[in-house]
């Protein structure tokens, strides 16, 4: 049995996220789909997380096993003629047995673009949310220090989200200003739902002036969502990394 290993890429604007569900087209469906097509198996195909509705990757991780002997190059080539033209796979390799792409991941790299003037470029209209207000990039710099490390980040997920534990560690939060977008990167050993998000609303409520930097300190010691910002819209965020 093979253990293959996929780098995705996909635009998921039109997408109900990564995950099989219900009530909306998955990409993990879509690739699935395409594999049984393929290899006339029916495949899990583990991803390496979560995306939600309407977020991108630039390299999403995910595994599946196979008993198919198709040649890496041209199982690629067929996925990539067959996929959808926002979804495309950048990267196969074989995996070692055990290699699971969740479960094995050290950490995951996330980044979120504002489009920070008084009008929304509709060139990236997809991949960023805009943000009327100006910015002080200062201030969250200084914010998103205070995130950095270990804590229970309960005060950043959605409200209905999952019950289990919510002890995260951030391992690097970097926020770079190129001309009127603002990149805002969080690595961290995972993410709760909303987590990234509800962070991201924070440090632009802190950037505009409505949230004191040090008050984060206190979010998390609250551990309460309403004491912090918005949740971000989906479509600026993009999974960058994951790292093994």
């Amino acid at each position: 049995m093979r253990n293959i290993k996929l780098t995705i890429r996909y635009d998921g604007t039109r997408y109900a996220g990564w995950q099989s569900q219900k009530n909306g087209l998955a990409i993990q469906d879509v690739i699935q789909g395409i594999i049984k097509r393929i290899t006339g198996e029916r495949v899990n195909l583990i991803g390496s997380g979560r995306t939600d509705a309407g977020v991108h990757a630039e390299a999403q991780v995910a595994n599946f096993r196979t008993k198919s002997k198709i040649p890496l190059e041209k199982l690629q080539l067929a996925l990539n003629s067959m996929l959808p033209r926002d979804i495309a796979i950048i990267y196969i390799e074989e995996a070692r047995p055990k290699f699971n792409s969740q479960k094995s991941a050290k950490s995951k790299l996330y980044r979120y673009t504002i489009m920070n003037n008084d009008y929304m470029d509709p060139l990236i209209r997809h991949f960023a949310a805009k943000c009327f207000y100006k910015l002080n990039i200062g201030l969250m710099k200084k914010a998103a220090k205070y995130l950095v490390g270990r804590h229970d980040f309960r005060a950043f997920k959605a409200v209905d989200g999952e019950k289990k534990n919510s002890v995260r560690t951030i391992k690097d939060i970097k926020i770079e200003k190129d001309g009127d977008l603002v990149y805002i990167y969080i690595e961290a050993n995972g993410f709760l739902y909303n987590m990234a998000r509800s962070i991201v609303g924070t440090l632009v409520e802190i950037g505009r002036g409505k949230i004191k930097a040090s008050a984060i300190k206190e979010i998390i010691a609250k551990q309460d969502r309403r004491f912090s910002g918005p949740t971000m819209p989906a479509k600026g965020l993009c999974m960058v990394r994951v790292t093994y």
